[in-house]
This record gives C-alpha cells, sequence and structure tokens, in this order.
C-alpha cells in the first residue's frame, strides 16, 4: 500500500537531512512523527521514526552523562517547569528574581541573558521552577532554545506592555512558537510540545502610565479567547495571582499521606499529574505497594473523612490519603 506522504513529512524529512544537532534531528523526527498520515500504509515507516526517535534520545542522554555538558539542558524540579519566553527587555529576568527571589542579572541593555537560568518560585507548600531563557527576536530562537521551550511542562510569554511595539512583541512570539510546532493543538504520542492552554501571556511593566494604556489597546485588538495578564515585577502587582494561574496550568495534584493512627504530614505532599488514583500515588511512593495494595482511606475528597475507597479512586487536590496494605 502507498505511504501517499504529505509535503509536510517531505518538509521535516529535509530538515532532518539537513540538521546538524541532535536536538534539531529530534525535532525533526518527532514532527515526521506528528504529520506523517496514519494508515496500514505508513505502519513501517512510522515504527521505524519512533525508533530512531528513541535511538537519538538515548544518544543525546548519554553525551550529557559522559560529561558533554548542553546548557540548554535544564533539569526539572519542584512541581514542574515553566519556560520564560520573550523580547529582549520585556521584563523576563526580572519576573524570576521577583517571583524566586534567585539572584538573576538585570540590565537595561538587551540579551542580558545568554544562557538559561532557574529559580524556585514557592507557592503555598510546593516549589515550582521557573527558567528564564535568551530571549528571541523577529527573526528567530537563539540555538537550543526550542529544544527547552518544548521540554518545559509550561510556557510564561512575557511582553513589555510599555513597549511601542508591545502587539508586534505578541504576535512574533506567538508566530514563532506556532511555526516552530512548540505550541500544538493536537500532540501526538511520543511528540514534545505544548498545548496552548499551557500558555500564559503576561503584561509587564503594567504599573506604568503607557503599559495601563497599551494594555487597553492591546484588549481592543486582540482576539477575546487570547487573555493578557497585567503584572509589575517592580511594584509586585498581580504576582500572586500569577503564581496561582502557574500552578493551575501545570494541571497537577498535592496529595498528602498518613499512616495509620498518625496526624499527616501537611508540608511535604506528594506531586501528581490531575486524574491520578489511589494506585498512582502507591507506585509513586514504592513500587512494592502495587502488589498489597488493596484501597485507601481519603479525608478532602471523599463524601466523608476517613471513607474507604478502592484503589481505582481518583484523587483530588490536598486530599489526605492513607494507604491500606
Amino acid at each position: 500500500m502507498p505511504a501517499n506522504l504529505t509535503p509536510q513529512y517531505h518538509a521535516a524529512e529535509e530538515a532532518f537531512r539537513n540538521a546538524t544537532t541532535i536536538e534539531e534531528k529530534i525535532a525533526a523526527l518527532e514532527e515526521m512523527l506528528a504529520v506523517i498520515p496514519k494508515h496500514k500504509g505508513t505502519e513501517k515507516l512510522h515504527a521505524d521514526l519512533k525508533r530512531r526517535l528513541a535511538r537519538l534520545r538515548e544518544e543525546g542522554q548519554k553525551k550529557t552523562s559522559a560529561g558533554r555538558h548542553d546548557p540548554f539542558h535544564v533539569e526539572k524540579q519542584g512541581a514542574g517547569q515553566v519556560a520564560l519566553v520573550g523580547y529582549p527587555n520585556s521584563g523576563k529576568s526580572a519576573l524570576v528574581g521577583a517571583l524566586t527571589r534567585a539572584k538573576v542579572k538585570v540590565a537595561d541593555y538587551p540579551f542580558t541573558t545568554t544562557l538559561p537560568f532557574s529559580g524556585m518560585m514557592p507557592y503555598e507548600e510546593i516549589y515550582i521552577q521557573l527558567v528564564d531563557t535568551p530571549p528571541l527576536t523577529a527573526e528567530g530562537f537563539p540555538p537550543g532554545l526550542a529544544g527547552l521551550l518544548r521540554n518545559a511542562d509550561a510556557l510564561l510569554l512575557v511582553i513589555d506592555s510599555c513597549a511601542g511595539d508591545c502587539l508586534e512583541q505578541l504576535e512574533n512570539s506567538l508566530r514563532l512558537l506556532n511555526e516552530r510546532k512548540i505550541i500544538r493543538n493536537e500532540i501526538p504520542p511520543g511528540v514534545r510540545a505544548i498545548p496552548p492552554h499551557r500558555l500564559i501571556i503576561a503584561a509587564n511593566k503594567a504599573e506604568l502610565p503607557q503599559g495601563k494604556e497599551n494594555l487597553m489597546l492591546l484588549r481592543e485588538l486582540l482576539p477575546a479567547d487570547l487573555e493578557v495578564m497585567p503584572v509589575s515585577a517592580a511594584t509586585g502587582l498581580n504576582l500572586e495571582q500569577l503564581k496561582t494561574r502557574l500552578f493551575a496550568v501545570l494541571e497537577v495534584i498535592r496529595v498528602f499521606t498518613r499512616a495509620p493512627g498518625k496526624a499527616p504530614d501537611l508540608t511535604r505532599p506528594f506531586i501528581l499529574p490531575r486524574g491520578s488514583t489511589v494506585l498512582n500515588l502507591a507506585e509513586s511512593i514504592h513500587k512494592d505497594f502495587l502488589k498489597t495494595l488493596r484501597g485507601a482511606r481519603i479525608w478532602g475528597s471523599a463524601r466523608f473523612p476517613g471513607q474507604n475507597v478502592p484503589k481505582e479512586y481518583i484523587l483530588h487536590d490536598r486530599d489526605i490519603v492513607e494507604l491500606l496494605v
């Protein structure tokens, strides 16, 4: 049966042939995997792409473990990783500093950030990792940045609300993120990308008169479903609300555990994807629990405190769980 490959597939295949780094090759293979037609004639090709992708990812990991440092690889920590992206002088570094208290380099001249820098943002009982990145421009991304953004759990797009070209900043940033397939409406298995609902747009310097005026214009010109959140790294405007939004887009829950007859530890929750079950929690604690787990007692989302539930029970944020083994 003929494969009937599309022009989009052939373009991705050409990008793979022209790729010079492992990250570029991985991105091209992911694109080929995403756009390949799904029918019987492409089954073998589909399987071959997945094998090649797995080999390349393994090769990249071996190079990293062998001491070949990749400055654009940021190990994930905390409840999730949020990468900040935006134009020069948009205030990304200042926001990371204000939200995490990390000692970031902030200056009035552009391109202050040349390599990724991360800090941990406290949110109630947990920490969320924020990664400041080198700025993008209308021409595109710095080498290595696209891979970092694809690996993140969510994106925070920062624009300078006081800049005369703030609308162009926003439009060009969104264009680049979509053109490079960093944001995808549908994400096939094995492909790294960010769904649109995990992108937050923040307009920094919104406390200044010019920022307020530009925000009014942005809201008139932008589609109704595109929300821009006014913030200020300098004054703290809406930073607490931004923290709550960042936690929400990560789509994770905090689950506390307790031993029989003891009080729960409410300072160190387990972090699980939204929709996780008692069985998923047990596996994250220790795989040996899977053999003997009978169910759990739940405080929080249960109908009454201490309710017995089966191991398939779906947990909710801030549930307290006592495993029954």
